[in-house]
């Protein structure tokens, strides 16, 4: 992004090539030399250019490291890990013979060169032809030509598993995958007669989209190997990519309001925005895997291996227009686990993600205090508006001062700022939302690639609200959301509450080359404190569960994600120091959720989540298979049948019922019912620990506090 005139928001109504675009290449066993293969696809002159002009840019990343011989080793394990995640595709002959090249590609990318890329390519393209040319030949046979008797598994993870010795080998890994894909869809309820026909359609719609790869693909994937080294921020957009992205940051885009990004062969769901067609409908989640798009009632088409900005060109339409997703959803420990997920499009606007306000009652000794929570989903700025003078531009800090305002008015004893889900977006006003919490001070440290460090200033001196008050977070708030809660914490304005943030602590810059542009991180935040938000996030005063993996999520699990680090503190005074308060509110706390359902019930959720995550190798003997499902459906049947015993409602028969049920709570959803309530476990939890505060806290320091109050 462009510092301070960019908002991150901008990124998000639909698409924004956050990480480059895998294309599926596809392949045949013939093996002929890397070295001087001129078969297949090659570099244009206009690609060893930009290569060129790309490296020169590289110079100034806030991650000074130099093109050397360690770069060159690490750009071929990138690549290789780009076109092959899973070590199905490339035997071991080919990863001995791409050796040669492993101190040789920093030389080549000084000159221009991108052969070594282009011949890795084509060798991938013919061993992907040739994997999904045997399974449509095992196909053609019929399904049930397939031993499901035996006592075989299938690795869930192949990732550090070897590649496959030989052809033979190959041949055998891909029929594993190719049983469980009929085993899982058979415990989905597929009809029989579809399952070789939708798996048919499956493969040769990633044969076809591999026969259309272009030297633009290859470049973009090899190329992105390269500026992903430096950090996962730092990305190549071609420039078709590049229209999509001022497309996107246009806020005139209709589609379904998510960000996405490529993840080895497939489209990543990396978060949804607020009050966006996604978001209301409910069903599509963070994590989950795009396979499939149709339109309307029309055919699903295959999406596995597609580029990225061709899937967002599918799942992009016209206002009003339906169209349907095949997911593989984020705790689904088989790729071939999906479900129809049907959107209607619309437009995205800054009302729908407008801070809102409610007050929560929360029982306090013998009264109840009026606790106020003001919902954030992003960190919003009309731009367009502000620059046109307009005296009132939509922004996040002028609407949360006047729902503080209206709270204020209405007699509330203490504040939570909901920043649950809040991904980040215009840094101004997070900065700006600091300012109305603190009486004078810094809000945020940035520091250049030159090492170069400035503190922006707190915008309005005076508190417009100085009472208690805690901030929610969860994983996903990130960017701005971490600047706000890193600020509060270190101020000693807030409690924080709830989950360790993403991580996510750089400033990207858009820069324009002659063929494309480059996203480049030239800058890292810093709070007042000294430290770095950055892979760490902000690590809550007062934690606690949410059904999230955190080895999936997060600025730490992205490859080559910058380390934290610190600086010196600003000069900066603190307004309290909750320190000595976090232990007997956590004893609290904890004694709290011990014995309440709703956390008893996140808890279970997040251990039935590991058991099916932590499952390494699932079985291919039928039999087996069935087994093992029905012990996970009779698990979480018991996990929901004991939560909704404590809410006094009937318990579930089976787990269609189950399914029916959450079929029924999307519908209502999609519906518009209850999309303004956020009463939950956590929210509730947050009051009460807030109330416990005020409690704690001595009423005339509450008082000095708060004048106002």
């Amino acid at each position: 992004m462009v510092m301070r005139k960019l908002s991150l928001s901008h990124r998000i109504l639909l698409g924004l090539t956050l990480s480059a675009g895998i294309a599926f290449g596809a392949i045949s066993f013939a093996t002929a030399p890397v070295a001087g293969d001129q078969q297949g696809l090659q570099p244009e002159p206009v690609h060893g250019r930009t290569a060129q002009e790309i490296l020169s840019r590289l110079d100034r990343h806030y991650h000074n490291r130099r093109l050397d011989d360690q770069l060159s080793e690490q750009l071929l394990n990138s690549y290789l890990r780009d076109l092959d995640p899973n070590h199905l595709y490339f035997i071991q002959a080919d990863i001995a013979e791409f050796q040669v090249y492993r101190d040789k590609l920093d030389d080549q990318l000084q000159d221009g060169e991108l052969s070594a890329g282009y011949a890795i390519y084509n060798r991938y393209q013919q061993r992907v032809e040739e994997s999904i040319g045997y399974l449509l030949s095992v196909l053609e046979q019929g399904i049930d030509s397939l031993d499901l008797d035996s006592r075989e598994t299938v690795l869930v993870d192949r990732s550090k598993a070897d590649w496959p010795k030989d052809d033979a080998e190959k041949k055998n890994l891909w029929l594993k995958r190719l049983k469980d894909a009929v085993l899982t869809m058979r415990l989905n309820g597929d009809a029989e007669d579809e399952i070789g026909d939708r798996l048919q359609r499956r493969y040769a719609g990633q044969l076809k989209r591999l026969q259309q790869s272009t030297p633009e693909d290859v470049f973009q994937i090899y190329i992105n190997a390269l500026t992903m080294s430096y950090d996962p921020h730092t990305n190549y957009h071609t420039p078709h990519n590049s229209e999509n992205f001022t497309i996107s940051m246009s806020r005139s885009l209709e589609g379904i309001g998510a960000v996405l990004q490529a993840e080895d062969e497939f489209t990543k769901v990396v978060r949804l925005v607020p009050g966006g067609p996604a978001a209301k409908g409910g069903a599509l989640k963070a994590s989950d895997r795009i396979v499939g798009v149709a339109q309307g009632d029309q055919e699903v088409i295959n999406v596995i291996g597609w580029r990225l900005d061709e899937v967002v060109n599918l799942i992009r339409g016209p206002k009003g227009s339906s169209v349907r997703l095949e997911v593989i959803p984020a705790s689904s420990p088989s790729e071939h686990n999906t479900r129809m997920i049907s959107i209607v499009r619309n437009k995205v606007v800054l009302e729908d993600q407008a801070a809102k306000s409610r007050i929560m009652e929360i029982p306090a000794g013998d009264h109840t205090a009026r606790i106020g929570v003001i919902d954030i989903p992003t960190f919003y700025l009309d731009f367009e508006a502000m620059h046109r003078g307009d005296a009132d531009y939509t922004s996040t800090t002028r609407d949360v001062a006047r729902l503080i305002m209206n709270l204020k008015r209405d007699g509330v004893d203490g504040l939570v700022i909901d920043l649950r889900d809040n991904g980040g977006g215009a840094l101004p006003e997070a900065t700006q939302l600091v300012s109305l919490f603190i009486d004078r001070g810094p809000t945020v440290q940035v520091r250049d690639a030159r090492g170069r460090v400035s503190a922006e200033p707190d915008q309005y001196p005076g508190q417009l609200y100085s009472g208690p008050m805690a901030v929610l977070v969860n994983r996903h708030s990130a960017s701005a959301s971490e600047i706000f809660a890193g600020a509060m914490q270190d101020y000693g304005r807030a409690l924080i509450i709830g989950d360790e943030t993403f991580g996510k602590g750089t400033v990207q810059t858009l820069i324009p080359l002659n063929h494309g542009q480059l996203k480049m991180t030239q800058a890292k935040f810093y709070r007042v404190s000294g430290g770095s938000n950055q892979h760490r996030g902000v690590v809550p005063d007062l934690a606690l569960p949410f059904v999230v993996d955190k080895a999936e999520t997060g600025e730490s699990a992205l490859p080559n994600a910058l380390p934290w680090d610190q600086i010196r503190a600003a000069s900066y005074s603190p307004s309290a120091d909750l320190t000595p308060l976090l232990e007997p509110l956590r004893r609290k706390m904890e004694k709290r959720i011990d014995r309440d359902p709703e956390f008893a019930y996140i808890r279970e959720q997040i251990s039935l989540l590991e058991q099916i995550r932590g499952a390494t190798e699932l079985p291919l003997n039928e039999s087996a298979r069935k087994d093992y499902q029905k012990r996970i459906d009779e698990k979480r049947l018991a996990v929901e049948n004991r939560v909704r015993r404590s809410r006094n409602q009937e318990a579930l028969k089976d787990v269609r019922s189950l399914i029916e049920q959450e079929e029924e709570r999307i519908a209502a959803l999609q519906s518009g019912e209850d999309q303004d309530q956020k009463d939950d476990a956590w929210l509730t939890e947050t009051g009460r620990i807030l109330v416990d505060l005020i409690i704690l806290t001595d009423r005339s320091k509450m008082v000095a506090l708060d004048p106002a109050a």
